[in-house]
């Protein structure tokens, strides 16, 4: 007779296994433990053979039945039903291989000690909280446009407009990591182009205004914090890096000797170049004493191991009442952007290579970190004594009487 739920929980271990047939080859077998699990029982090339359909009360009598009733559909084909269930783990296992989830995790791996720990954190848990929970197991072969770009909505759903296209972006990283690995044929985030919203860039606060700027300088050194962050405060306008690069920078990384500093660019991961104006390098020897033994330059105060917090900074600005609407961490950027190429009369390229922008010349190639180097290094020099008779009140409506002219060589 057929096996029913009831019938099944009523069998009792006996001393030793025992089995109690269900019908067309499916049996149930009760172990002297009291365990039970299903059997389904064939002949395959003439010879007898068993194939596990997994343990009761786990797989349910219908589900059991399923289970057979595929078996023997597959061997009515003529194949083997434990042959065909190996081919498919067979293939599953190379599906998680070459799943997203493994191919991000390789990717990563492998981008770690190259990006920034912080950035690095940022990418991996968008790619855990936002990408995976949907996309990491399927194989990367299988991911169509379509699939990212639901994902992606999902996230621009919430607001996240900006966080939506650093996805897209990473997710370009790691398509063409796996056709470089041979794990892909094609890379489908290209075919996104303009599917996703542009956010609305909110201009940073900055004073751009030359006597501003000279009262902000005047502000910064009366500033009467503490003497690490006054001293980040007056490297701010003389460097113009971004204020995460300020506040991580480490000691590793300069060199006083040759008037340089030398880091990963946090938006671009690719090498930069800081000249170090007389001015900057006076400030870090100052810092040398308080900061010199440890990683960072502008250290926790909760921990020499750790850098300046990120609000520092901001912080700084509106204890010395400068407004949020009138001045940001960000803002030495934009002030040094402007002010330069009004007053100093620089070239853009110069200018936004010394920001660490990607700049491209006339064939499309990006200039490296050496680019129109020398020309950097004097403008920073020129910034920096520029900025001193700002703060001395001293303003001129241009330093230089003709456009700066750039060196031969970089110029061809």
């Amino acid at each position: 007779m057929p096996l029913t739920d009831a019938g099944i929980r009523s069998l009792k271990a006996k001393d030793r296994d025992y089995k109690v047939a269900d019908g067309n080859g499916l049996s149930i077998l009760v172990m002297s433990s009291g365990t039970k699990y299903w059997r389904f029982a064939y002949r395959y090339n003439n010879k007898q053979k068993s194939l596990s359909m997994g343990r009761y009360p786990d797989t349910s009598l219908k589900l059991a039945r399923e289970k057979r009733d595929e078996a023997r559909q597959t061997l009515a084909q003529g194949a083997d039903p434990s042959a065909a269930r190996k081919s498919l783990k067979a293939i599953y296992s190379g599906m998680i291989k070459n799943s997203l989830n493994s191919i991000a995790a390789d990717f990563l791996d492998m981008k770690k000690l190259e990006w920034d720990p912080v950035y690095f954190s940022k990418v991996e848990a968008r790619l855990k909280n936002d990408v995976f929970p949907a996309l990491g197991h399927m194989p990367i072969t299988d991911i169509k446009a379509s699939d990212i770009l639901i994902t992606l909505r999902k996230v621009e759903a919430r607001g996240a407009i900006k966080s939506a296209r650093r996805i897209k972006e990473t997710l370009g990283q790691i398509f063409r990591y796996a056709i470089a690995s041979g794990l892909a044929d094609k890379n489908p985030i290209p075919d996104l182009a303009g599917a996703l919203r542009r956010a609305k860039e909110k201009p940073m606060a900055a004073i751009t205004d030359p006597e501003q700027a000279g009262i902000l300088l005047r502000q910064i050194d009366a500033y009467n914090g503490t003497f690490i962050v006054t001293k980040a405060l007056q490297l701010a306008p003389l460097l113009f890096v971004r204020p995460g690069e300020l506040r991580q920078a480490e000691w590793a990384d300069i060199n006083l000797a040759s008037a340089e500093w030398r880091f990963k660019a946090s938006k671009t991961h690719q090498d930069h170049i800081v000249p170090l104006s007389r001015q900057a390098i006076a400030i870090l020897k100052a810092l040398q004493p308080y900061s010199g033994h440890g990683r960072y330059v502008f250290p926790s105060n909760k921990s020499d191991a750790l850098p300046m917090s990120s609000n520092t900074i901001l912080s700084a600005l509106r204890s010395m009442d400068v407004g949020k609407e009138e001045m940001s961490g960000h803002g030495f950027r934009a002030m040094a952007r402007t002010m330069i190429a009004e007053r100093l009369r620089y070239e853009d390229v110069v200018i936004e290579l010394q920001l660490a922008h990607q700049v491209r010349d006339i064939h499309g190639h990006a200039y490296n970190r050496t680019s129109f180097l020398e020309d950097r290094k004097l403008m920073m020099q020129e910034w920096a004594d520029y900025l001193d008779e700002l703060r001395n009140g001293q303003v001129r409506q241009s330093i230089r009487a003709a456009t700066a002219t750039i060196s031969t060589a970089e110029a061809h």
